[in-house]
């Protein structure tokens, strides 16, 4: 795990509002850089990726340096965002009603987990610095610069995302139609 601490803007995203105290807590994905109970933050630029209920699976993406041109034609082509974020069909009324509640930390208390996915982790309890309530979650999507596609089932998806050249994040898959 890098050792660099965080300058950016973190977040962390809740169907809770009102918090005041983050206490660490066991990983929900094994990662072997985890030694302990964390608190997990988001890279503002990759914020996006939460800004959905908690529990609904997601599959998301965008072009890196390293994507191929194949790759950018196959998954990108024709959006006119430079992320995208598919979630299956029978969340959309849910996302349409969620009211979501985006807690900022102080960077300094963070190292980076995964560039890839913007992962953050602090060992210690944490403070917010600031909360922020979203009412409107496709206003909000849309807003980061993301494209929100829509389908029956991720499982296929997910496969040729993670087979791919692009930079994804594949979330609460647990939770996905087989």
């Amino acid at each position: 795990m890098p050792n660099t601490k965080n300058t950016g803007r973190l977040f962390h995203v809740s169907e809770t509002g009102g918090i005041k105290l983050f206490q660490p807590r066991p990983s929900p994905s094994y990662f072997a850089a985890i030694t302990g109970d964390v608190v997990f933050a988001i890279a503002d630029k990759l914020l996006h990726n939460y800004l959905l209920p908690r529990d609904c699976p997601r599959v998301t993406y965008y072009a890196g340096e390293q994507t191929t041109d194949a790759d950018k034609d196959k998954f990108m082509g024709g959006a006119k965002a430079s992320h995208i974020v598919i979630v299956e069909d029978g969340w959309e009324q849910r996302i349409r009603e969620s009211v979501l509640y985006c807690y900022e930390f102080p960077p300094e208390d963070f190292t980076l987990l995964d560039e890839c996915a913007g992962y953050h982790i602090s060992y210690q309890q944490v403070t917010p610095i600031a909360e922020y309530c979203i009412d409107n979650v496709l206003s909000a999507l849309q807003s980061r610069d993301v494209e929100l596609r829509f389908m029956p089932s991720l499982v296929g998806i997910a496969e040729e995302v993670k087979n791919s050249s692009l930079n994804f994040s594949l979330i609460r898959m647990r939770n996905a139609i087989l």
